[in-house]
């Protein structure tokens, strides 16, 4: 199959999530023998046509200087160009700028499926009138669309309720870490099991204030370790809060995935706080670095980590944590998750999945196309 992915700022991965995922997923369909084309900006810094037996496709991107306008720019110049390639099918991640250009997608012939996301307009970041846009933006995924995908099941029961469509569950992967080097841990002054942390973008709802607070507030004054970008304004806001608890340690963003998980294999407790969207990326890398878990209690954690991890709502719960909680006395918990990302949530098993729902829409298509043909002589399809 003839395969197209849009929605990211490119591959390889320098940005988030997505782009993440795109390049494990992309990597993984070409192994599987599929064409397949990733679209990226032009200011992405890896500027070769291929990766990995990736095609890349470069297109203009002015956010770096209209803002957010440019990503719209950017959205509407990789349809545009997907119009002029032949896709099987288009896999379009999420849908914050790129869904009000959805009645351009190709439909001739190409069969367009999208992974919602989390629930976008619900994040505390943005203002009401963009909230009330990201609401109009999820709809329009629904309704320019012909399958969809949840990385969860709570995102999967919300689509069915709020909007009656049935959409595929296929949730993010991780590779299962099994290489853990001590010496990773120099740079960052700490002992084995001596400290615990958290990795996170720096947003509201992802809770990293109630974390910190409970770890002022704890008796317990083992380092602690905040890992993710901080130059922002509410990063400075938690450096500036907690500057006088020299154990609370602002690392920045650690972008080496192997002493990144070394970090986490090595803590004493990993808390994740985030509290909107589906499947986290990181939770899964987490489980898959064999971290103890303390994470926000949510449906969406809960329905991954189930009883294999301790959970908290506010500061009191993440002191109580800190002060009582020890790794070694938890070890069926580390392993109960570690067993869930290899019989589950491997990235092979993930890129099946999506293999498979591939496959079936694309045969879905196939047979739509002669029952038109059947009723059309003509051959003339709708665009």
């Amino acid at each position: 199959m003839k395969i197209a992915i849009i929605g990211t700022r490119g591959i390889p991965n320098y940005y988030g999530g997505f782009e993440q995922f795109a390049e494990y997923l992309a990597k993984g369909l070409v192994q599987r023998g599929h064409d397949t084309t990733v679209y990226n900006s032009h200011l992405h810094p890896y500027q070769k046509s291929e990766w990995n037996g990736v095609k890349l496709v470069h297109c203009q991107d002015p956010e770096d200087k209209w803002g957010t306008v440019g990503q719209f720019v950017y959205d509407l110049n990789c349809i545009l160009d997907s119009r002029k390639k032949s896709f099987d099918i288009i896999l379009q991640l999420g849908y914050t700028s790129s869904t009000i250009w959805g009645w351009l997608l190709p439909r001739k012939n190409c069969v367009v499926t999208t992974n919602m996301d989390g629930l976008e307009w619900s994040r505390s970041k943005y203002s009401k009138p963009v909230q009330w846009f990201l609401r109009q933006a999820e709809y329009l995924a629904t309704v320019f669309s012909d399958h969809w995908i949840s990385d969860s099941i709570g995102i999967q029961d919300y689509l069915k309720k709020k909007y009656n469509i049935p959409s595929t569950y296929i949730p993010y992967g991780a590779h299962p870490f099994n290489s853990p080097d001590e010496n990773d841990l120099k740079p960052y002054d700490v002992e084995k099991y001596g400290y615990n942390m958290l990795v996170a973008r720096f947003e509201p709802e992802n809770n990293i204030d109630t974390i910190l607070e409970g770890a002022a507030a704890a008796s317990v004054k083992t380092p602690f370790l905040v890992i993710g970008k901080h130059a922002t304004k509410y990063g400075e806001y938690l450096k500036d809060k907690f500057k006088s608890h020299p154990h609370i340690r602002f690392i920045g963003g650690v972008y080496d995935i192997n002493v990144l998980n070394n970090l986490r294999y090595y803590s004493n407790l990993y808390f994740h706080g985030h509290s909107v969207g589906g499947t986290n990326p990181s939770l899964l890398e987490a489980m898959a670095s064999q971290a103890l878990i303390c994470a926000n209690q949510n449906l969406f954690n809960s329905a991954i980590l189930e009883k294999d991890a301790f959970y908290f709502s506010t500061v009191e719960d993440v002191k109580i944590t800190i002060d009582k909680i020890r790794r070694e006395d938890h070890s069926h918990f580390v392993q109960n998750n570690f067993a869930k990302i290899q019989k589950i949530y491997e990235w092979n098993n993930i890129i099946d999945q999506y293999e498979d729902h591939f496959k079936l829409i694309s045969k879905s298509s196939a047979q739509r196309k002669n029952e038109i043909l059947q009723h059309n002589p003509s051959g003339r399809l709708p665009d």
